[in-house]
């Protein structure tokens, strides 16, 4: 594969700073690493949402904007799909990297990860490298990056400083609410690769979760950027497999209601947890609805169900 998620990302990013006032975002140097201000200190949309996503997909997934029905309401939502799915994901979108140095912590994902090899262990199953001289990067955090933390990714990436750009999306904004809720197919892939099923044999993916409202508490709006997922997420994945029966085991075992920690809102469970991750069943993290073809004999297993109760309660919808 000699597709670089680093250069087809690196396209939208060019096309959205010349468009900036459209996006509604700033653009702005720290040490000579181009940052794209996302919400910290502007108050973008939907489109920068859009974007993010999009460029945290490494450019070879496509997401769009929709709604969709959840019992008797009609709730905003994200649509994901890409015929790339094991790169696009796990080699780019996941957010396994933690940015960490004296003075600044974000979580970051999207195609700098694929040249730090943030975790080495996922680029080893998907069979994926990358070896661009530009990179990009998306961070999770209310705060813009600081020089310590932009001389960490590129020391990492093997990149110049001024060959890195670094998207900011906070959890508390729109475009940070649409870019995790667009992490959907993402999640589910992960889940089954976690669970020993090999994510190369997924031809195409898609799927779609409700988008969360912006809750002012970073913590809480982590919660319901997780829910909606969790409780509202739906997934289709096409792949090639030698045995159904062994399909239909996995399908069985990986949506999120099989976790033990399943069926309360992720802000009390995270609580709970003194706000550790560790201390999660790890199963939780997935859709509520998983479905698999198998395109080599026609045969579709699914498993999980949304839970409308939960996810209305999670994201604090009341109806009047």
């Amino acid at each position: 594969m000699g597709t670089s998620v680093n250069v087809e990302a690196i396209k939208l990013v060019k096309a959205a700073i010349k468009n900036k006032i459209l996006y509604r975002i700033k653009i702005k140097k720290i040490a000579k690493a181009t940052i794209i201000d996302a919400g910290v200190e502007t108050q973008t949309g939907a489109l920068a949402g859009k974007l993010a996503a999009d460029i945290c997909l490494g450019g070879l997934a496509r997401t769009r904007l929709t709604y969709q029905k959840f019992g008797e309401d009609t709730l905003p939502s994200v649509f994901v799909e890409t015929c790339f799915p094991a790169i696009a994901t796990l080699g780019s979108q996941y957010a396994g990297w933690q940015i960490k140095t004296k003075d600044y912590f974000a979580m970051g994902s999207g195609p700098a990860r694929a040249l730090a090899k943030k975790p080495k262990s996922i680029y080893d199953k998907i069979n994926y490298s990358d070896s661009s001289k530009e990179s990009v990067i998306v961070l999770e955090s209310d705060k813009l990056p600081t020089k310590s933390a932009i001389d960490y990714i590129c020391d990492e990436c093997k990149i110049s400083n001024s060959k890195l750009y670094v998207i900011v999306t906070p959890t508390s904004s729109i475009a940070g609410s649409i870019q995790i809720a667009g992490r959907v197919v993402e999640t589910g892939i992960h889940k089954l690769t976690e669970i020993g099923f090999d994510p190369k044999s997924i031809v195409f993916g898609c799927g779609y979760a409700p988008i969360p409202p912006v809750h002012p508490d970073s913590m809480k709006a982590m919660g319901r950027t997780n829910d909606v997922i969790l409780y509202g997420g739906v997934t289709n994945y096409f792949v090639n497999h030698e045995d159904d029966e062994a399909l239909k085991k996995t399908v069985a075992e990986a949506p999120s209601s099989c976790s033990r920690d399943y069926g309360r809102p992720f802000y009390e469970i995270f609580r709970e947890a003194k706000f550790d991750f560790y201390k999660i069943d790890p199963n939780l993290f997935a859709p509520a609805v998983i479905t698999i073809n198998n395109m080599k004999t026609g045969i579709s297993y699914t498993a999980g169900t949304i839970n409308e109760k939960i996810l209305k309660d999670a994201i604090g919808l009341r109806r009047v």
